[in-house]
């Protein structure tokens, strides 16, 4: 069993090492898994990639397994580091209104969400979900298709590509 655990351990370290800042660089640049497995000089099954891809997305809030707290950016919630007349510590809670363009970073960060249930609706119906994915253009098509999509609901952020995604799918 240990030594399982240590050949796991290994090859996600190895993996990650030999091609993990690569996928990470073109995941942000809006790469599709398989232009990733394209492009790779290091061999990397396709699932190994989706697999990058997907905890990479969750790590920098691109998608999140939760609802947020605040999906439009209207609002944001902080917290202030204040210190009282004896010099301790605490946090408070800041509301701050924020304004930006649906769909991009603010200044200040905030983002707006998107509810995605392409993992519900492939698991329910595949072929229609397969025929509703063909009004997509080949891009946009390998990116749902490529993203190991969780049966649940999850939030991606709002951007140019999933809501041209949603659109032309009729989802939302």
């Amino acid at each position: 069993m240990n030594n399982q655990f240590f050949k796991a351990a290994l090859n996600d370290f190895t993996a990650d090492f030999a091609a993990g800042g690569a996928i990470r660089v073109m995941a942000d640049k809006g790469y599709s898994v398989q232009k990733i497995h394209d492009r790779l000089d290091f061999p990397l099954p396709l699932e190994r990639i989706r697999e990058l891809v997907w905890k990479h997305y969750l790590e920098t809030g691109v998608i999140l397994e939760e609802e947020p707290e605040c999906i439009s950016p209207k609002e944001r919630i902080t917290y202030v580091k204040v210190q009282d007349e004896y010099g301790r510590s605490s946090f408070k809670q800041v509301v701050e209104k924020v304004e930006g363009k649906p769909g991009e970073e603010s200044r200040r960060g905030a983002k707006e969400y998107v509810a995605i249930d392409f993992g519900k609706r492939r698991y329910q119906d595949k072929k229609g979900f397969e025929k509703a994915l063909e009004s997509l253009s080949e891009e946009d098509r390998e990116y749902v298709l490529g993203l190991p999509w969780p049966i649940k609901t999850v939030w991606h952020v709002k951007d140019e590509r999933i809501g041209r995604i949603l659109e032309k799918c009729g989802i939302q």
